[in-house]
């Protein structure tokens, strides 16, 4: 992408969704409430993005009264990114031009990533020499390192139960005491 160009959507392939092992693979996703607490919403929010479409639940979504979304590791990514540029006063338009380029990127794409913004426009960075000259223009910007939103939720989804898309439902793997005991007394 061009230096200080930005966001525009694309057409391009989604690159793997969950390259390293230790996440879930593409069929296991989080129904609504373990998404809205892993990335930092409401349900509400939630909802309503999914309603317009501006996140969408990659693995399933709802096929009417009672069923339940299930929302990829991506999908809670793109989740908290998008609550992060709401905080920071990016209009909701722009917000859906750089959601629309987060999703045709993979997983690992998005970890080298940090986006900038001026309150108006989003920016992509992807590397230090962008950085710099997106700075050099002397406009205040505030950047989000999509990594650093990848860890967070790498280290508190684990304490949520996933589901499968068939439906069935998979133990959390959570690793505070009363949870190894419960697995300890299950496996012994």
């Amino acid at each position: 992408m061009a230096e200080e160009a930005p966001i525009r959507a694309g057409s391009g392939e989604q690159g793997e969704l969950f390259p390293d092992s230790s996440l879930p693979d593409e069929y296991v996703g989080y129904r609504g409430p373990a998404a809205c607490q892993i990335s930092g919403i409401t349900y509400r929010q939630l909802d309503y993005w999914a309603r317009t479409g501006l996140v969408n639940p990659t693995i399933r979504s709802a096929q009417g009264s009672g069923s339940q979304r299930l929302y990829s590791f991506k999908d809670i990514l793109v989740l908290k990114v998008v609550k992060r540029l709401l905080d920071t006063g990016v209009s909701l338009q722009n917000i859906r031009v750089a959601v629309d380029h987060l999703r045709q990127r993979g997983v690992q794409d998005l970890a080298r990533i940090t986006l900038f913004s001026d309150g108006t426009t989003v920016y992509e960075c992807t590397s230090p020499e962008e950085v710099v000259d997106l700075l050099q223009g002397g406009q205040g910007v505030f950047g989000i390192a999509v990594s650093g939103a990848m860890r967070e939720i790498s280290g508190t989804i684990h304490e949520f139960p996933a589901e499968r898309a068939d439906g069935v439902e998979i133990e959390a793997m959570s690793n505070d005491e009363l949870s190894q005991r419960r697995r300890n007394r299950a496996i012994g």
